[in-house]
């Protein structure tokens, strides 16, 4: 044999080798899961909502990239159109009036996810399992006035307010003052109605504050917010259903899913533990405590056995 010859031969070879090599490092390879890109809103829950997502799946085994903590609705929704997210978690009141676009509220939390689960399938995106945690609209008391004073729903407030004229006074937003759906709604379904003098107009960010300090009777809010505990305030039972729903679900996009389908079975295993007491005080943790979200999340996680 040449030396020609004997360079030709070792030159296939060493191709045949290669392509052995590569072979074999594309099969082992070929089963491993996409990197999963997890976003979130910029504010408390949704940051511990995006956390929780991270590390369960993380510690599934999928490679996680944390998008997390971007502002804005609709730069999120628009975020997940792109492609730059292949999951969130939305709430259901917030896809029905603001992405849908509807005008009537829905206030059942089952006909809630369905119509925007149904309706979102076209945008190729799907809804997993719905939290029960309600992010919605809620009035609030002080625990100690609420026990004495037998309110625990709108109804008992409303029956108080009726029979004690003058003894209660209300702080709400100016928005809410005048929303068809803010408190006008309220007093019109529930049936009670409040002088000018007994309603209190101021910012939302000291609402919960001037509740506590004893300054009104009746404030405000939103239901899961971390300072109705730390404040020992309590949340009003809406008995008639006026407020829309905001029950949080994870939205993944379906081509996401049909490559990565264990996603679904992590997630809905851990969105019914997420009712509006667990999502409060981990929002507690986070804005009174002054805790990370991903330490809070891990935490949770881990006491409720889905990691180690």
């Amino acid at each position: 044999m040449n030396i020609k010859k004997s360079n030709f031969m070792k030159g296939i070879l060493f191709s045949l080798v290669l392509v052995f090599i590569v072979g074999t490092l594309s099969a082992c390879g070929g089963g491993s899961k996409d990197v999963i890109k997890v976003g979130s809103k910029e504010f408390t829950e949704q940051l511990l909502l995006g956390q929780i997502t991270i590390l369960a799946l993380e510690d599934a085994g999928f490679e996680v990239e944390d998008k997390t903590s971007v502002a804005g609705s609709d730069k999120v929704r628009m975020a997940l159109e792109n492609g730059d997210f292949d999951l969130y978690w939305e709430y259901t009141g917030t896809a029905w009036l603001s992405q849908l676009q509807h005008d009537e509220p829905l206030t059942d939390s089952q006909e809630a996810y369905e119509k925007v689960r149904d309706e979102d399938a076209g945008n190729g995106f799907s809804w997993l399992q719905y939290a029960p945690l309600d992010n919605t609209y809620t009035l609030m008391m002080r625990r100690e006035d609420s026990e004495n004073l037998g309110i625990k729903s709108i109804s008992d407030l409303a029956k108080y307010i009726n029979e004690n004229p003058g003894e209660i006074t209300t702080a709400i937003d100016h928005e809410f003052s005048i929303r068809p759906d803010g408190y006008p709604g309220i007093q019109e379904l529930y049936g009670f109605s409040q002088s000018e003098d007994a309603i209190k107009i101021m910012d939302l960010g000291i609402m919960y504050k001037t509740l506590q300090d004893g300054q009104v009777e009746v404030a405000m809010g939103f239901a899961t917010d971390g300072r109705i505990a730390a404040y020992d305030l309590v949340n009003l039972e809406d008995d008639k259903n006026f407020f829309p729903v905001y029950n949080a679900s994870p939205v993944v996009r379906n081509d996401s899913l049909e490559k990565n389908p264990e996603i679904k079975e992590i997630l809905e295993k851990i969105a019914p533990l997420l009712d509006t007491d667990t999502m409060t005080q981990l929002n507690y943790e986070v804005d009174i405590n002054e805790r990370e979200p991903e330490e809070v999340a891990r935490e949770w996680l881990q006491k409720e056995g889905f990691i180690d």
